[in-house]
């Protein structure tokens, strides 16, 4: 049958604003390590562990017992195949299934993770009532670290604690309701199940799933997961309910004198009612990456491995949560919190790329972080004045007081040779470490070292002293020098493009002249355009001829001997193509925008850029991860999307491009300033 309306391989997302989240495919077979049910972030949004990995689901009915679930081992063997009576699949408002049997029986699975609760609620439910099925399922459960897997073993804990209460139930009866609760090792917190289901006793291990994913990687794939026992329930009676969730303060828990059927009804309605606020699929998926932190909050770069980045999180922001400000209070207050947060954080001028953990050190091994934080103050602010928004005066301050301290460190000179030469551009880099946002790195090997003076981390630097002197500042001799040098020194006038590195390696006169889509910086994606009208187009034209893709741009050039086609293999094969070819979802944004400026950003031209370049992305949506953007993908056709399935950035670009850059009205500050 499989009549699902979806690709079976595509995957679905649900998360808790924690940084837990339950993921999974259409056709229900876990490909990844990372796919479970309950997934859990003990220090949110980090320190996450995989406790309920999936379930092993079948119905009996008069005629003969069914299978819902469906497994994949080792070697390539599906067992069992429920996926075979799957003739529906609804991702939103959540992630619904609906199995047809061989004798008619019509059953719909749904899962739902409540915002801010670490639980997973799963229902079953019988299309028509009055039909005779009863439904087992049994939890497979693992209890380890999400980035590694299990193995069977003598000291997985099998023993349940189970209580039951009656209370009424929804249907005018009464309801047991029984909780179970598993440790399976002593460091990993407790899964506890409430269901009205009967819960039985029966240890069992299941050996050698295995992940498609994870071998397409070049990892290790094959997993063993154990199963204490199952729940069983006369569906012809009510739904068969089960809460996925921990004992944690940020867990669900239902009192003794509640129902659970009643109590799950009621957190569904309520979540429903919040998830319909939404106007679009894509800004309610916004929202999955904005996660608490503390007592602040953060972005985390993607699902399912990523935790938050300071590159990703400044580049993300301005779609997540400045684009649609003006309708949206909450998003803007987000993005005050963040921005409030990592405004601490500033360290000789720098901002860590990883945002520290309590007891860890730091990670400053990025050259243009610090950046992306200043043009995302600047948007923040200039939001806040377009729509009325006030912003608290000591906020305001230590934005401006960290704006300040970058750009002075930077000037002085920093970490990893990081500073302003005599020519006025940031000049950055030492041997053995990667400081731009192409920063694959395997051992010792640094795949783009781009030691000097980078196109994109220059584009930013000259927009940064703008904003500073915008923010009242004293940095206007400062960009006036850079701003000249940049336009003089990073024109390629044989190649009609911009040179993707200069003084290379510290050596000056040393160019580097791949092709690659760093330059676009200069034409779109910031607030400055830093070329004038002839070159800015011939840059245009030369990343749409080359890099250009339907789903984003090429790292590279297909014409470069470096050039890698596909993303795939072990870590060295995949790092080594990264930034060699692959295709970058989020550099569509600052790509269309800089189409649009080149063309004087008319009406028309807005209108024409929405059918040529957003609208190919829309199948996107429906086909890898539902209702977001991935990372990445093949540099040659077909364009197959490969890394994160859920990307941060790629859905921020493209809400800043359909809710800002290319919406009909707009605030006129996100128009490009020429000086």
């Amino acid at each position: 049958m499989e009549h699902v309306g979806w690709n079976s391989h595509a995957e679905w997302l649900e998360v808790d604003g924690w940084g837990g989240f339950a993921s999974g495919t259409v056709n229900g077979r876990r490909t990844r390590r990372y796919h479970a049910l309950l997934l859990v972030a003990q220090n949110p949004p980090a320190d996450r562990f995989v406790l309920v990995n999936g379930l092993e689901t079948w119905v009996e009915t008069s005629a003969g017992s069914f299978p819902l679930s469906s497994q994949y081992y080792s070697p390539g063997v599906v067992h069992p195949h429920g996926a075979q009576f799957l003739v529906n699949f609804s991702y939103d408002p959540l992630p619904m299934w609906t199995f047809l049997l061989p004798d008619g029986t019509r059953l719909v699975q749904e899962w739902l993770m409540p915002h801010g609760c670490s639980a997973l609620m799963v229902r079953w439910r019988l299309v028509e009532l009055g039909q005779k099925a009863v439904l087992t399922t049994r939890p497979l459960l693992s209890g380890r670290d999400y980035h590694q897997l299990h193995h069977e073993n003598s000291d997985f804990r099998f023993q349940a604690q189970v209580q039951h209460t009656t209370t009424n139930n929804l249907f005018g009866g009464t309801e047991t309701v029984c909780k179970v609760e598993w440790q399976p090792y002593p460091h990993v917190p407790q899964t506890v199940v409430w269901s009205n289901g009967q819960y039985v006793q029966e240890p069992l291990w299941y050996r050698q799933f295995l992940y498609a994913e994870e071998r397409y990687r070049g990892l290790d794939y094959e997993e063993d997961l154990a199963s204490p026992g199952y729940f069983r329930h006369d569906l012809s009676e009510s739904f068969l309910t089960l809460v996925l969730t921990t004992p944690s303060p940020r867990g669900w828990h239902l009192s003794d004198e509640q129902s659970l059927t009643s109590a799950v009804q009621e957190a569904y309605n309520q979540e429903l009612d919040r998830r319909r606020w939404f106007a679009s699929t894509q800004r309610r998926a916004s929202e999955c990456y904005t996660v608490r932190r503390g007592d602040g909050a953060t972005i985390l770069a993607g699902y399912p491995w990523f935790t938050d980045w300071g590159r990703d999180t400044f580049i993300a922001l301005r779609g997540l949560c400045l684009a649609t400000a003006g309708i949206d209070n909450h998003a803007f207050h987000t993005a005050q919190q963040i921005l409030s947060d990592w405004s601490g954080t500033v360290s000789q001028g720098m901002l860590p790329n990883r945002f520290p953990d309590h007891g860890s050190e730091p990670e400053f091994n990025s050259v243009d972080a610090s950046l992306w934080f200043i043009v995302a103050v600047y948007e923040f602010l200039q939001v806040a004045l377009t729509y009325g928004i006030h912003v608290p005066d000591d906020v305001r301050s230590r934005l401006v007081a960290a704006v300040e301290s970058i750009l002075s460190g930077y000037t002085a000179g920093t970490r990893f040779q990081i500073q302003v030469d005599t020519d006025g551009l940031l000049r950055a880099g030492q041997a053995g470490v990667q400081l731009t946002w192409m920063d694959a790195k395997v051992g010792d090997w640094v795949v783009t070292p781009r030691i000097g003076k980078p196109v994109e981390v220059n584009a930013l630097w000259v927009n940064a002293l703008w904003i500073g002197q915008q923010l009242g500042g004293s940095w206007e001799t400062a960009f006036q020098l850079a701003k000249e040098s940049f336009r003089r020194r990073f024109w390629n006038e044989q190649a009609e493009q911009l040179f993707d590195v200069i003084d290379v390696d510290h050596l000056p006169g040393n160019f580097d002249g791949a092709c690659r889509p760093n330059q676009i910086f200069a034409v779109g994606g910031l607030p400055l355009m830093l070329l004038d009208l002839h070159q800015a187009q011939q840059v245009v034209q030369v990343v749409e001829e080359k890099l250009l893709t339907p789903l984003g741009l090429r790292s590279l050039a297909p014409d470069a001997p470096d050039y890698r086609p596909w993303y795939g293999g072990d870590v060295w094969q995949r790092d080594g193509a990264y930034h060699q070819g692959t295709v970058w979802l989020w550099l569509l944004g600052p790509f269309v925008e800089a189409w649009l400026r080149v063309r004087n950003d008319t009406l028309e031209a807005r209108r024409e850029a929405r059918q040529k370049f957003i609208e190919p992305l829309w199948p996107h949506f429906a086909a890898h991860g539902l209702g977001h953007l991935s990372e990445i993908a093949d540099g040659d056709y077909p364009h197959t999307p490969r890394g994160c399935p859920f990307q941060a950035w790629s859905l921020g670009e493209y809400l800043r491009l359909t809710e800002w850059v290319l919406a009909d009205s707009r605030p006129a500050f996100s128009k490009e300033n020429n000086p």
